[in-house]
């Protein structure tokens, strides 16, 4: 009876952890669908993606064939969204834990797909051009 008892609660105890890890994997400062990210300013177009327990928003869509900054926003960043990789750019820099950085990211053909990546490979993002 008291083994049985005590399964219940480690199982309690894990499910109560699994709700705590997803509910904070949540708090990402979420973009909504309905607000661009993207705009133009000085005949580039800017992205602004920011990185705090991952990236917000995950999935951008920008013009093709047009010179473009990535601006990342952190603010209290200490996470491994910090670290940030961008393999097609050959870029991998850890961002201040506070902060705007930017990067220069040169006109993409349409249909092509830029994705960065967290320092684990836990969180990502990607600008689709079209």
């Amino acid at each position: 009876m008291k083994s049985t008892i005590i399964a219940v609660l480690i199982g309690v105890v894990f499910v109560g952890v699994a709700v705590m890890l997803s509910q904070k994997s949540k708090n990402v400062s979420e973009v909504p669908a309905s607000q661009n990210n993207t705009a133009v300013a000085d005949g580039k177009q800017v992205v602004t993606i920011a990185a705090k327990g991952g990236y917000s928003p995950r999935q951008t869509n920008a013009k093709a064939d047009t010179p473009t900054i990535l601006r990342m926003q952190t603010s209290g960043t200490f996470d491994c969204s910090s670290t940030l990789n961008i393999p097609s750019l050959s870029y991998q820099k850890t961002l201040p834990a506070t902060g705007i950085t930017e990067i220069e990211i040169p006109p993409q053909k349409a249909g092509s797909t830029i994705e960065g990546l967290c320092g684990m490979g836990m969180y990502k993002f990607e600008i689709a051009f079209k």
